[in-house]
């Protein structure tokens, strides 16, 4: 007679997926738990050798001391206005054009969509001089528009919404017509509220884009009061790169709000996303 198996042996298998999802988990995560503790920590602490996890005599002295030296407010505030200003342009564009390659019938629709798709195989770095030779010409250099303005609409976006989009079902937007709706109607009363997962996961990455992009406003930018918190990162590094405890303080400055937005919209994050696999 055969023996029904232990039920510790029947949970081993999830017992092992769990430990290791869980310990690719800390793996991950202990970075960040360190750079916050290196930043509440006295000056100098940091440079012991071994150096502590935790801080002895946790202060906010690091935080103070950047916000008044290092010009951190002001640059915080240029990241918030750009990452805002960009995340409401791009859905605006994005979203349009998506949507008129997806349901409206126009002539080269199709060959012009081909166009941009075989533009995403482009590295994004061939075109930064005739870009930035297209904005001086323009008088756009060292200019929040000049930042903006290559952000507000991408070959990537355009698909994601296009893709969904695929999914509305002709149908409702014949109703609406017979109704007697304009396409404008239609567009704000029928599209939008049907694409509104896939214009989160489109926010999320316009936001995130923005926050984290160096090397544009590094090659637009020229005056120090409008450079973007990466930038004055990058300046802290050169002028205080012994203070850790400093450019830890710097760190977290640049990362906490990007981890609130991301922790915030995660979940419908997760369902635009899924949502798009499913239906595109």
């Amino acid at each position: 007679m055969r023996r029904a198996p232990s039920p510790l042996l029947a949970l081993l298998p999830m017992l092992l997926v769990n430990g290791a999802l869980l310990t690719c988990a800390l793996a991950s995560v202990f970075p960040l738990l360190w750079m916050l503790s290196v930043s509440l920590m006295p000056p100098g602490q940091a440079s012991h050798l071994p150096p502590p996890l935790l801080p002895h005599g946790a202060t906010l002295d690091n935080y103070r001391q950047l916000f008044a030296l290092s010009g951190m407010g002001r640059s915080l505030f240029n990241s918030s206005l750009l990452a805002a200003l960009c995340t409401l342009g791009s859905l605006c564009f994005n979203v349009s054009a998506g949507y008129a390659f997806a349901k409206l019938r126009f002539r080269g629709s199709q060959r012009l969509f081909a166009a941009l798709l075989g533009a995403l195989v482009i590295p994004g770095q061939v075109a930064l001089i005739p870009l930035f030779l297209l904005l001086n010409a323009l008088g756009l250099v060292d200019t929040y528009a000049g930042v903006l303005l290559p952000s507000l609409a991408g070959v990537f976006g355009i698909f994601l919404v296009r893709q969904y989009a695929l999914s509305i079902p002709d149908e409702l937007l014949e109703a609406a017509r017979m109704d007697g709706a304009n396409e404008f109607r239609i567009f704000f009363s029928v599209v939008l509220p049907a694409l509104r997962p896939i214009l989160v996961t489109l926010g999320l990455f316009s936001f995130l884009g923005s926050w984290n992009d160096f090397l544009w406003p590094l090659i637009v930018l020229e005056r120090d009061e409008l450079r973007t918190l990466p930038l004055a990162l990058a300046s802290l590094s050169r002028e205080h790169v012994q203070d850790r405890e400093l450019m830890m303080a710097g760190s977290v400055v640049t990362l906490l709000p990007a981890l609130i937005v991301f922790l915030s919209l995660q979940r419908h994050y997760l369902a635009g996303l899924l949502a798009g696999s499913i239906k595109g």
